[in-house]
């Protein structure tokens, strides 16, 4: 231990401690899925920070964990955004400063039994601060939140329709704390224990009193996924795959088949003939078609992403259009500043534009469905808002062949399990190139994923349920509890530094003297 104390003497080899230390948790999001490593995976990070000498040191080891945290759930996006995507991790990262700090602070030295009780109250609040910032659009999303890792667990998923996945974030990060303080703390236990105790207790409460969603019917959902289509008029090419695909769910009794992300590259009202085919698949399948548009719209400035339904009598009135865009990928923010950003990677070369509302759309047979769009899929309040507004099936549409041998397709099929376990609505994740997922009410898998590999056409039976969670009556409510306590918080610590500004310093008492004015000896 004194040799990695003083190995650890060098900032930087503290730093870049500190950014590996931040980047383990990346190993329980998919695609290597050890669901189970996230209740240990910031341990040391926080013995890190735990441990630092000074109070500034702290915030950096937070700061440089953070840097790693994000770099490893985005290294994705290297191929794309080059040494940008570390500029984004660099600011992005000082979100995890003001956590490092509270770490020795409540952590650090010898704490009593109250500073650790108060560290699993105080700490998991601060993280669920930094990702209800991160997750502002503008920058970057709620990509890589820590809760999403349990999107495997039926426990967990049963948890995130009670508070969503801000209530995993938070009990996977008290548990974190909780195991280090066991780890370093002397005469802490106990209370880690009891806290840890605590925490399994009230998650089992909640797991038991929490809603099972009650299916009360069943709608069968094709998904389409053409695979990967290369060389020149590529758009013309995936268009006759996936109606050639789509040809083949004739006589399935399917009630909806969902293409993905810019399935269709024109306009449809440019491209008429486009159009009739796909009525014409309409009445062939006996089924609508939900398509998904990019193109510059006719008659109007700029490229939508719209989620368009189109049934045997032509495209209905419902359209959706992509409201929340991906920063550097369909936009580039700030763009006379950051323009520049085209040259080092691929950028977005035109902004898209953005849609003003959600749509929930109505299909045949009294179905009502929600569409979301690729990146929105990683947004809770979306998914929230449309089950809020009535729909019964939510579905992402979503195309990461860009990614393909990354762990970016697992990592985002993921996400939709989520989705459904909050909202208690089935999901489907639809892509052009894999993966594609299928996910019933309690968030629990529904028939095979299509991989990366694939080039097929699947039909899911999926179980409706129209039950309402506590997440969606109650919103994201462990984010406001979190910010009562950040703000109890601030308030003691500002009471206190009043009370000790209006006692002021010890006043300095003079020596006594002897009757000849010389100062007492001790004794005397």
């Amino acid at each position: 231990m004194r040799t990695i104390n003083r190995w650890l003497t060098s900032p930087w080899r503290r730093s870049c401690a500190a950014a590996l230390a931040g980047a383990l948790p990346v190993l329980a999001f998919p695609a290597p899925s050890l669901w189970w490593f996230a209740y240990v995976a910031l341990v040391p990070w926080i013995l890190l920070a735990r441990a630092a000498p000074t109070g500034r040191r702290a915030a950096y080891d937070g700061w440089c964990g953070g840097f790693g945290y994000l770099v490893a759930v985005h290294h994705w996006l290297l191929p794309s955004l080059h040494v940008f995507i570390f500029l984004i991790a660099a600011l992005l990262g000082t979100l995890w400063a003001p956590w490092g700090l509270l770490v020795r602070r409540f952590l650090g030295g010898r704490p009593g039994p109250g500073r650790c009780a108060a560290a699993l109250l105080v700490l998991p609040s601060a993280w669920l601060i930094v990702e209800l910032v991160r997750s502002w659009q503008g920058l970057g999303g709620p990509w890589g939140m820590l809760g999403a890792s349990q999107w495997q667990v039926p426990p967990a998923l049963r948890l995130a329709s009670v508070g969503g996945v801000w209530l995993l974030s938070f009990l996977i990060v008290a548990v974190n704390v909780a195991a280090a303080a066991l780890m370093s703390v002397r005469g802490s236990r106990v209370p880690a224990v009891a806290s840890l105790v605590a925490t399994a207790a009230a998650a089992s409460a909640a797991w038991a009193w929490a809603p099972r969603p009650e299916t009360d019917g069943q709608v069968r959902i094709a998904v389409v996924q053409p695979g990967v289509v290369d060389g020149q008029d590529s758009g013309d090419k995936r268009f006759a795959r996936e109606e050639q695909l789509t040809r083949r769910l004739a006589g399935r009794g399917v009630d909806l088949v969902v293409w993905g992300e810019s399935s269709v590259g024109f306009d449809l009202d440019d491209r008429p003939d486009l159009a009739r085919r796909i009525v014409a698949l309409s009445r062939e399948t006996g089924a609508d078609v939900l398509v998904n548009v990019d193109a510059r719209r006719s008659g109007e400035p700029g490229i939508y992403k719209s989620s368009v339904l189109v049934g045997p009598d032509g495209p209905t009135v419902d359209r959706y259009d992509k409201m929340r865009l991906v920063p550097f990928g369909e936009y580039i923010p700030a763009r006379s500043l950051l323009g520049w950003a085209t040259s080092v990677g691929k950028a977005a070369g035109e902004d898209r534009r953005r849609g003003t509302e959600q749509v929930v759309m109505n299909v045949g047979h009294g179905l009502r469905i929600g569409p979301l769009i690729c990146f929105e899929t990683a947004f809770p309040d979306m998914s929230r808002h449309l089950a809020e507004d009535g729909a019964d099936v939510l579905l992402g549409q979503s195309a990461t062949s860009t990614f393909q041998h990354s762990w970016a397709p697992e990592q985002h099929a993921s996400l939709a399990a989520l989705r459904a376990a909050e909202t208690g609505r089935p999901m489907v994740h639809a892509t052009l190139t894999g993966v594609s997922a299928v996910y019933g009410p309690g968030g629990q898998r529904l028939g095979p994923w299509l991989g990366t590999d694939a080039s097929a056409a699947h039909v899911y039976d999926v179980p409706l349920a129209h039950g309402v969670t506590p997440y969606v009556r109650y919103g994201d409510w462990p984010v406001h509890g979190a910010l009562l306590v950040l703000a109890a918080l601030c308030a003691m610590e500002g009471a206190r530094a009043l009370r000790l500004r209006r006692s002021g310093p010890e006043p300095l008492v003079p020596p006594a003297r002897t009757a000849h004015g010389s100062p007492a000896r001790p004794g005397r």
